[in-house]
């Protein structure tokens, strides 16, 4: 098929690129994706929508007197930027002026929509400017989203092991469904294909991780088989980081890139734009890939290997040659940074520890650990090897910090000094060293730290509200409603963990919630760890590191033996995550680290209070990644 001609053809309100594999039709001058042409099937796009409503560029911004306003963006202008034998780019730009102040988002966007000889599908890519004289704004969410055709695409994958047939959307409606805690949850009661009834649907039991988010989407099962899958070969143009988790495909057919949004971190990853600020970002290209399989033999879900094998073509070829824009940085206009990482925590070794399976990247100057916060700019992130060796490659020229974290170990590393780009650096880093917060020897822990609370426990849902792809699951945290089961495990007396006995996989609940009472209000909590220290240093100060996972709208206060006293500690009022509601295992990580003196403390039986009093919700609360007792240094 590579031998068939590319073609472009303007047929007035529409544009259509065809390349002998994938018809795709656009509107113009908008720049919305109405047909989708693919082995023998007219179009794979929802023909029952609005032609705006099938395949489009959409954002949630917010300005002076505007809050929360959507928008589909449609260009105003069309161009062709490139008509060849081998590729065509055609253009939808959208120009801001004064007079929609407050109207519209003060943004100038353009829109690329590419098609490549021999290609099975299309990319498509925007660049999103901010000039300085230009008034305030926020986006809280930028995104590509695919309405699929209902009547064939009905098996969705996002990972290996989560992928299932989904009901159809007709089965969330008021006639067939029952709303549940929020808008998104619903109980399938009475759905079209019976296998469905008694099940939850909702969209963030299907969140993934940026760094898990690279291929995603919808088989049509009918002969002949068809594939429909996002492809994100970069993360580079995501904010918030790898572990910053984002909506992928969900019941509609519907299917997402998402770039920006508050999802599991709230207010924190909108970014906010002053006047006088600009700002120039290019998102994308993501890969529309189509693929298909006619033997009547063959297992339809192979779909899903090929898309994976496509996948890992496009990861290799990034970054990519041939968009036209000037603001994508090409390959040879790019530098790299190689370097070694190790880890010095004397108590656990006295010789250097290779940071394996380390998270080491680049992002703005800030803080350590202010890249998870960091929502305007470009991040480039990669893993370490066993031996602590990393290699960022592909970085667009500027001025960044290196940041790291490591499973295994508490808090955030920052190479102190600023690393200036330039286009076709390579950058040798010194070994760098990161020593881990740490003042004594590790008394007692729970739980492990690697910035998440799955290894604790999550109980089984009510029968009532389950979603069957998560039974014995390693994710079985996703299935609905577990915040509510606390109130069943403990109806009158809260959590308690006795250190030396108690398993925190089995006794140590996933989040700190609020307890249900009979009168549909809700109470804080206060969990106790009980432990006994033999001696006591009553002259010197012991050291309690507390590493939260998520937080929502909660507050951690921490009491030694007496739970009525005044906190040793409070956190105040944190987090916005909302990650309990949205089967989310993590949201955004704190760090904090109490000071106990010893004479606080008692040879015998010790006792820790950790109450969480906000309790205005059910979904407030709390989630641990892990809990360190240090003895003196």
């Amino acid at each position: 098929m590579s031998s068939v001609k590319l073609q472009l053809q303007d047929k007035g309100n529409h544009v259509v690129m065809d390349n002998g594999i994938a018809r795709v039709t656009l509107s113009k001058p908008d720049g919305i994706v109405t047909g989708i042409e693919y082995n023998g099937i007219d179009n794979l796009l929802e023909v029952l929508n609005e032609e705006s409503n099938r395949g489009y560029w959409d954002l949630v911004w917010g300005g002076p007197g505007t809050a929360g306003a959507f928008d589909v963006i449609k260009g105003t202008k069309f161009e062709v930027i490139m008509e060849t034998e081998e590729q065509i780019e055609i253009s939808f730009t959208r120009k801001w002026d004064p007079s929609q102040e407050g109207k519209a988002v003060p943004l100038n966007i353009d829109k690329r929509f590419v098609m490549l000889r021999g290609s099975s599908g299309f990319y498509t890519y925007a660049i999103y400017e901010h000039l300085k004289e230009w008034p305030a704004f926020s986006i809280a969410e930028t995104r590509i989203a695919f309405k699929l055709r209902k009547e064939k695409f009905h098996y969705m994958a996002i990972t290996d092991d989560r992928q299932r047939f989904m009901p159809l959307p007709d089965d969330r409606l008021p006639d067939r469904g029952q709303a549940l805690a929020y808008p998104e949850a619903v109980l399938l009661v009475n759905p079209l294909e019976p296998q469905f009834k008694g099940e939850v649907d909702d969209k963030y039991q299907y969140s993934c991780e940026n760094k898990d988010i690279t291929v995603h989407g919808w088989i049509c099962t009918e002969q002949p088989s068809v594939g429909f899958w996002l492809i994100t070969p970069s993360l580079e143009y995501r904010t918030g980081g790898p572990q910053k988790q984002n909506l992928t495909s969900h019941v509609g057919p519907t299917s997402l890139a998402v770039f920006m949004s508050a999802h599991y971190t709230g207010e924190d990853l909108v970014p906010k734009f002053s006047e006088g600020e600009a700002w120039k970002k290019v998102f994308g290209p993501v890969f529309v890939y189509l693929n298909s399989s006619t033997d009547d033999d063959n297992d339809p879900l192979w779909l899903w290997q090929d898309a994976k094998s496509q996948m890992n073509v496009e990861v290799e070829s990034w970054p990519y040659s041939f968009p036209a824009s000037d603001d994508y940085v090409k390959a040879e206009q790019r530098g790299n940074v190689v370097g070694r990482l190790l880890v010095q925590d004397r108590y656990v070794d006295k010789d250097f520890i290779a940071a394996n399976r380390g998270y080491v990247g680049l992002a703005l100057p800030g803080a350590a650990g202010s890249w998870q916060r960091e929502c305007k700019d470009y991040q480039f992130w990669t893993r370490t090897d066993e031996e602590g060796f990393f290699y960022i490659n592909g970085v667009r020229p500027g001025q960044y910090n290196l940041y790291a974290w490591i499973p295994g170990f508490i808090g955030d590393y920052k190479y102190d000094d600023i690393i200036t780009i330039t286009p076709g650096c390579y950058m040798y880093m010194e070994d760098l060293v990161y020593q881990p917060p740490r003042n004594g020897a590790t008394l007692w822990e729970i739980g492990f730290p690697d910035r998440s609370a799955a290894e604790f426990y999550a109980p089984d849902p009510n029968p009532k509200y389950i979603n069957k792809l998560y039974l014995n699951h390693p994710d079985r945290f996703r299935q609905y409603g577990l915040w509510e089961r606390y109130a069943e495990l403990y109806p009158d007396k809260d959590l308690v963990y006795v250190v030396g006995s108690s398993d925190y996989s089995k006794d140590w609940f996933y989040a700190q919630v609020t307890r249900k009472k009979d009168n549909k209000t809700y109470q804080g909590t206060t969990w106790q760890i009980k432990f006994k220290l033999e001696n006591v240093d009553k002259d010197h100060t012991y050291t309690l590191r507390v590493a939260i996972a998520s937080a929502t709208f909660a507050e951690l206060q921490v009491r030694v033996h007496d739970a009525n006293a005044s906190p040793l500690f409070t956190s105040g009022l944190i987090g916005r995550d909302n990650s309990i509601a949205r089967h989310g295992i993590h949201g955004l990580y704190w760090l904090f680290n109490v000071e106990v003196a010893g004479s606080k403390l008692v040879e015998g039986e010790n006792t820790l209070f950790l109450t969480q009093p906000r309790c205005t919700s059910p979904f407030q609360g709390i989630m641990y990644d892990y809990i360190r007792f240090e003895a003196p240094s």
